[in-house]
Formats: C-alpha cells, sequence, structure tokens
C-alpha cells in the first residue's frame, strides 16, 4: 500500500480546504458553478500525489460533478428563500438538460486526460471571455425558447457541462440573461440547473470504473469521495455566503476579475494539454 508524506497531505488537504470555500462563494454568488476552480485544483492534486494518468481529468470531471449536487441544493435553496428562483424555466429547460447530461458521461468515458484538458481549456476560455466582455444589455431574444429550438438546446447545456464538470450557470446563466431574464433570478435559476446537470452524470460516473493502478484511495467508480468529502464541507459553509452577497453587490466587478482568472486557468490547462 502506498504511503504518503504527512506534510504533503496535511498541505493538499489545506489547499482544497481553501479551493472549496472559494468555490462555494463562487456558485452563490456568480452562479458559474464551482467546477470551474475544482477542476484544475483537483488535477494539481490528484497529480503532485501521483495519479497522472490518461484517466485523470475524468476522475476530476466526476469528483466535481459530485460536490455540485450538495454545492447547488444549498445554493438553490438559498435563492428560493428570497424569491430569486424561475421554476417554470428550471421545470421546462430540466429534462433536456438531465438528457444531455447523461449523454455527456458517455462521452466522457471514452475520452482521455489530454483531449478533456483541451475541451475543458477551450469552453472555460470562451466562458471567460464572455464574462469579461459580456454587456448586460446584450440580447438573443425577449424570451427563452421554447418547443422545438427548447428540446434542441437544452441537451447541449448539460452535456457540455458534464464535458467540464461544471455545474449549470457557465451556460445557463448567459442563456438566460440574453433572453431578458435578470441576473440575479438567473443565477438562482442556474443552481437548479447544477443539481439537474450533477445527479445523474454522477450515478453514471459511479458506474465508469478506473483501473486499479491509477486510482486513488477512496474512489468509487470515477469520483473521489475523499476529495468530495473535503470540498462539500467548505461549500456547504459558503455557498450561502455568496447567495447572500449575490443580492448585496453588483457583480459586474467581480464578474471581470474572476474572468480575468478563469481565462489565465484555461490557457494554463491548454498548455498542459499541448505542450505536456
Amino acid at each position: 500500500m502506498t504511503t504518503y508524506d504527512p506534510l504533503l497531505l496535511a498541505q493538499l488537504t489545506g489547499l482544497l480546504m481553501v479551493v472549496g470555500a472559494f468555490a462555494g462563494v463562487l456558485a452563490g454568488l456568480l452562479g458559474v458553478g464551482g467546477g470551474i476552480v475544482l477542476v484544475p485544483a483537483f488535477y494539481y492534486v490528484f497529480a503532485t500525489l501521483g495519479f497522472e494518468s490518461t484517466q485523470l481529468m475524468q476522475l476530476c470531471v466526476a469528483t466535481s460533478l459530485a460536490t455540485i449536487i450538495v454545492t447547488s441544493m444549498r445554493s438553490l435553496s438559498s435563492h428560493n428563500k428570497k424569491g430569486a428562483v424561475e421554476w417554470p424555466i428550471l421545470w421546462g429547460w430540466g429534462p433536456g438538460i438531465a438528457v444531455g447530461a447523461a449523454l455527456g458521461v458517455l462521452v466522457v468515458a471514452q475520452l482521455d486526460t489530454v483531449t478533456l484538458q483541451i475541451i475543458f481549456g477551450a469552453l472555460a476560455f470562451s466562458v471567460g471571455l464572455y464574462m469579461a466582455l459580456g454587456k448586460a444589455h446584450w440580447r438573443l431574444g425577449e424570451s427563452l425558447p421554447v418547443g422545438l429550438t427548447r428540446a434542441l438546446i437544452s441537451p447541449w447545456i448539460g452535456g457540455l457541462s458534464v464535458l467540464i464538470g461544471v455545474g449549470g450557470g457557465s451556460f445557463g446563466v448567459p442563456l438566460m440573461t440574453l433572453h431578458g431574464v435578470p441576473i440575479h433570478r438567473a443565477v438562482g435559476t442556474a443552481a437548479g440547473f447544477g443539481l439537474l446537470i450533477a445527479v445523474p452524470s454522477v450515478v453514471g460516473f459511479f458506474l465508469v470504473e478506473m483501473p486499479h493502478e491509477v486510482r486513488p484511495p477512496f474512489t468509487l467508480g470515477s469520483v473521489n469521495l475523499a476529495a468530495f468529502a473535503v470540498i462539500v464541507g467548505m461549500t456547504l459553509l459558503t455557498a450561502p455566503v455568496g447567495a447572500r452577497l449575490a443580492h448585496r453587490l453588483d457583480p459586474a466587478a467581480l464578474r471581470r476579475v474572476f474572468a480575468v482568472f478563469l481565462l489565465l486557468v484555461a490557457t494554463n490547462m491548454l498548455r498542459k494539454a499541448i505542450f505536456g
């Protein structure tokens, strides 16, 4: 059985606690989903412990989505108490998003780490650009699509979110705000999107086994339960804080700061994928 330096384990646990606290605040404050931060953090931690493999990104994505179940539930509850959840949108878009999330698991299970790094980097960079350059007055329409258009778009939200291990905010919030939903209500509703993405995808990832030699301890399927426990312990504390701040602050400046951070993270992930 492999042993690890206790100091190294303590440092990495401390790092995960800080990242978890940050991710929880982001989930409540900006509706972008903590996975944008968690996936690269998990990659760093597991690679440092010697578990770098062709399936490492699969583990990071699956574990991130597992934490989003708890974060989204907490954030959704906090926003709902403030009347900021558009339940008709959630019920209308939910089935397609859940189906897309389930299909996303099938895709992720077939991809290696380098491919998933490139996908994460490209999509995260796109989200970062939108957060940095997007304007509140931009519109694609005065109301969200319905009928066949909704049925075609909603699975893509679920599928793309699973590919990079994030909740519904990264794609759901831009979709809603570009169709006239106020930002605070879009953030609150996106927490529900996150739950609909995470639950079916995590059930699927529990069934996707990793080879024993590259599987960290306490891993079930492709979900690492140890990292999940550390992150969830922090996000339970901080997601409500982010939700409260979302209703007190103008998020514009915060979005710009986070956009720069996200662009740097995405660029670094692409660098690792391309140059090793």
